[in-house]
C-alpha cells in the first residue's frame, strides 16, 4: 500500500499501542519532513519511547499506519525497515572492537572487506574516535560509547536515525557536549531524526520540532521558541522551563484580581468573573521599569540563588499570592543592584508577558 505523495518523509496515521488493557499510546498521527530533527518530550510513562518503538517495528502497533517516503512499513520487520538506532544503554559488543561494532552491519549487509574499512574510517572521523578504532567498549568512557553507537547506527546510511534517550546516562558536562555533536553531524549528513527525551533542555537546544507528550498522547507541538513561549496548557509551561503560577479573577477583557492586586493582562478569550491562573516566566519579570505600561508589583526579597549566569531571586508579595516569585535576573545586573535579602524592591512585568489559563 502507498500513500498519496507529499512533503512528508515519515507519516504516522491514527497509531495506537495497547498492552492488555492499558493504552500506551492513543491515536496518534504525526508527519515529519526529510531531514528533520524532531523529538518527543515528555514526562516518564507518557508513551514516547513506545511510539517509537512502534516507528521502528520493535512493537507492533494495535491499530494505526506507519509510512516512510510514502511506503507503507507498518507491519514489516525492524530489519527491513530504513533506520538506525542509538538506545540509552548503548548495546555494544563488549567482545568487538570499536572498529568491528561499527562495522557489524556493513558485514551483515556483506560490503566488500575494502569498503568497509573506508566507511569505518570516515564514521570515526565524523564523531572523533580516530585513535581508538583497536578499543574495546570497556577501555571507553560513556561518552566515547555513546559516539560509537551513533557511528555504528550510522554506518549503513539509514533514512531514519531513531534516539531513545541518548544522553540520559551522561553526566552533565558530557550531556552538553554530545548534545552539540550530535546536532551538528545530524544538520552535516541531513538524515531525518526522532529522539526520545524527557529532558526539556535537551529537546529545546537540539530539536526543530518538539511533540510534546502525556498520557499517550500528543498535546501540543511546534518549534522550540513556540512551545517555550506559546504552551497551550499549565502542564507544558511548567514542564519546558520555570514559571510563575497565581490565581485570579477576570475583571475584564484586559484585567484580571488577584488577591488585592489588580493586573493588567489579554482576557480576551475569558468571561468576567471566571477563575483562571496567570503564568509569568521569571525572566520576564524586571527589576527596573522597561515602558510607561508595566504592571507594577511592590515585593520583598526572600531568597537568593546564585545559577552562574543568572541569580534566581524568590520574592514574597502577600497582596498578590501566598507564594514566593521566582524572578531570574542576570548576575552582571544583579551584583550592580546589589541585591539583599529583606530588601523592598518593585518588581516590573508587561501585559504581553502574562499567560492566562483556564482552571
Amino acid at each position: 500500500m502507498t500513500e498519496s505523495s507529499d512533503d512528508s518523509y515519515l507519516k504516522v496515521k491514527n497509531l495506537s499501542k495497547s498492552f492488555g488493557s492499558f493504552e500506551a499510546i492513543k491515536n496518534i498521527s504525526i508527519n515529519i519532513k526529510e531531514g528533520e530533527f524532531v523529538c518527543f518530550l515528555g514526562p516518564s510513562g507518557c508513551g514516547k519511547t513506545t511510539l517509537l518503538r512502534c516507528i521502528a517495528g520493535l512493537e507492533i502497533q494495535s491499530a494505526g499506519l506507519v509510512f516512510q517516503k510514502n511506503k507503507d512499513i507498518s507491519n514489516l520487520p525492524p530489519s527491513n525497515r530504513d533506520f538506525g538506532i542509538v538506545f540509552q544503554s548503548y548495546a555494544l559488543f563488549p567482545n568487538l572492537s570499536v572498529f568491528s561494532n561499527i562495522a557489524y552491519g556493513l558485514i551483515n549487509n556483506k560490503w566488500k572487506r575494502e569498503d568497509i574499512k573506508k566507511r569505518v574510517g570516515e564514521l570515526l572521523s565524523l564523531v572523533n574516535l580516530t585513535e581508538h578504532s583497536s578499543k574495546y567498549p570497556s577501555q571507553l568512557s560513556g561518552g566515547e560509547q555513546q559516539r560509537v553507537a551513533l557511528a555504528r547506527a550510522l554506518a549503513t546510511s539509514p533514512g531514519l536515525l531513531l534516539l531513545d534517550e541518548p544522553l540520559s546516562a551522561l553526566d552533565a558536562k558530557v550531556r552538553v557536549f554530545l548534545r552539540k555533536q550530535i546536532r551538528d553531524l545530524q544538520r552535516k549528513l541531513g538524515v531525518t531524526t526522532i529522539m526520545v527525551t524527557h529532558d526539556q533542555e535537551e529537546a529545546q537546544t537540539m530539536a526543530d520540532r518538539i511533540f510534546v507528550m502525556k498520557d499517550g498522547e500528543i498535546i501540543q507541538s511546534g518549534t522550540p521558541n513556540e512551545i517555550y513561549t506559546k504552551a497551550n496548557s499549565p502542564f507544558i509551561a511548567s514542564f519546558i522551563g520555570s514559571m510563575n503560577f497565581i490565581p485570579a479573577v477576570v475583571s475584564n477583557s484586559d484585567k484580571v484580581q488577584c488577591n488585592n492586586v489588580e493586573l493588567s493582562c489579554n482576557t480576551v478569550n475569558f468571561k468576567q468573573n471566571d477563575s483562571v491562573q496567570i503564568a509569568i516566566r521569571p525572566e520576564d519579570i524586571q527589576i527596573k521599569k522597561e515602558n510607561p505600561d508595566d504592571n507594577i508589583l511592590p515585593a520583598t526579597i526572600k531568597e537568593i540563588e546564585f545559577l552562574g549566569s543568572f541569580q534566581r531571586v524568590y520574592f514574597e508579595s502577600k497582596n498578590l499570592t501566598g507564594d514566593l516569585i521566582m524572578v531570574d535576573i542576570p548576575s552582571s545586573n544583579a551584583r550592580k543592584t546589589k541585591l539583599n535579602i529583606n530588601q523592598e524592591i518593585d518588581l516590573y512585568f508587561s501585559k504581553e508577558d502574562v499567560r492566562v489559563y483556564p482552571v
